[in-house]
């Protein structure tokens, strides 16, 4: 097979700053460290490299929209951006010449699809989430029939598809009728990404923490199911030298705050606000325990593999895409879904067993190394499915056409005898 670098269109619709803009960050810097060319195309600029400011106007732009427009209005949008979606596209694909076309799954977002079709481009398709049935699960989804359509075209039109866990392949092989062309690739972390010497700890001391603390920790947006709050609520029963650090924002962190202060453990609870990604990792390693208090049945949660590859131990919930990951005991301790009594003995039993914290840390980094869930993993296996995409296009093109001039040669009238 074809092992020269591969030119890869990579098309998505992600105008925020999460952990979806840091994935796409991620693997699109893993692809061109192994050589190949990659040209982004996104709603702001053709490439990722795009400013802070420009992609935070046009999320603040689009919540702005979605809050104020009827929903069925709003995903009307959604199709209308199509058109200047394929025009983008379809300028960088005459430009830039891809092998393949690579495409964060979005709901609606045809034209990625289109331009297989119209160009005859392979197309590799990654699937976060079944969003039909997430943002009709919500309540926010009027055009139903249209979303699921779009849906199943896409992850049927794809020449493959690449879901972030087993639980979501399995409604992508239901959608494509077989398994054919799924291929589960979790979501990962650069393990040889550590911290400046002493980062953690001056971050430590900053924040006041003691040094004895036994820190509990965690990432993310903060929203009432989380269930960060039962770290909260557990405080008080833990030993005193337990703290609590959020790293992140958002709606349920005053309340959380509050409840502190009514517990009388608001000296014990540390919020630091959003810190710009590259920056995590030094408060992840101020962690001696990181909380993934909870997750959709279907994701691959992106600060998990984080936490992993920092070697920190992880209490997270016993779900089946966890388990795909984590077994408890061995790189984890899982706590019983929707439990909090069970959430609670899993904290207490960390905060005070130092040995168990080192072994489960030290497993989970080398679980990231040896399976591995890594960048640069990831990559590789990308540009081994679009050679292997890109390689039975062309076969099938080859095919088609010599069927089309032998039914041209057998359709050609004989000359007169």
């Amino acid at each position: 097979m074809d092992q020269r670098p591969l030119r890869i269109l990579y098309h998505h619709r992600i105008a925020a700053s999460d952990g979806m803009r840091v994935h796409i960050t991620e693997v699109v810097a893993a692809l061109r460290s192994q050589g190949h060319l990659v040209c982004v195309v996104g709603p702001t600029s053709a490439d990722e490299a795009q400013t802070a400011g420009a992609s935070s106007q046009l999320e603040r732009a689009t919540d702005l929209l979605r809050r104020r427009l009827p929903p069925a209005v709003f995903e009307l949008l959604e199709l209308t951006y199509n058109i200047p979606a394929y025009l983008r596209l379809r300028s960088q694909a005459r430009a830039f010449r891809p092998d393949v076309l690579y495409e964060r799954y979005n709901l609606f977002l045809l034209a990625g699809l289109l331009l297989r079709r119209r160009h005859r481009l392979p197309m590799l398709l990654e699937v976060n989430s079944p969003l039909a049935a997430e943002r009709g699960s919500f309540g926010k989804l009027q055009l139903t029939s249209v979303a699921r359509a779009c849906e199943t075209a896409l992850w049927r039109g794809a020449d493959a598809v690449l879901p972030v866990t087993e639980v979501l392949a399995a409604e992508v092989r239901r959608a494509r009728v077989g398994p054919e062309g799924v291929h589960v690739i979790a979501n990962g972390a650069d393990p040889r990404r550590f911290p400046a010497a002493g980062a953690s700890a001056r971050l430590r001391r900053d924040l006041g923490l003691p040094t004895a603390a036994v820190v509990l920790g965690f990432v993310g947006f903060v929203r009432d199911w989380h269930g960060v709050g039962w770290a909260v609520e557990a405080l008080p029963r833990l030993p005193p030298e337990v703290h609590l650090l959020i790293v992140g924002d958002g709606p349920s962190l005053p309340h959380l705050q509050a409840r502190a202060e009514a517990l009388g453990v608001s000296a014990r609870l540390h919020c630091v606000g959003r810190v710009p990604h590259p920056r995590v990792a030094a408060y992840t390693q101020a962690f001696d325990i990181a909380l993934q208090t909870a997750s959709t049945p279907y994701a691959s949660p992106l600060k998990l593999f984080e936490y992993m590859a920092l070697g920190r131990a992880i209490i997270a919930p016993d779900q089946p895409n966890i388990r795909e990951v984590l077994a408890d005991g061995r790189n984890a301790l899982l706590f019983t879904v929707g439990c909090q009594a069970s959430f609670a003995a899993a904290l207490l039993r960390l905060c005070g067993d130092i040995a168990l914290r080192r072994e489960l840390g030290a497993e989970a980094r080398r679980t990231v190394e040896q399976t591995p869930y890594t960048w640069a993993h990831n990559a590789g296996r990308i540009a081994a499915l679009a050679r292997a995409a890109r390689t039975t296009r062309a076969f099938s093109s080859e095919v088609g056409s010599g069927s089309r001039k032998e039914n041209a040669q057998k359709q050609k009238p004989r000359a007169p005898a």
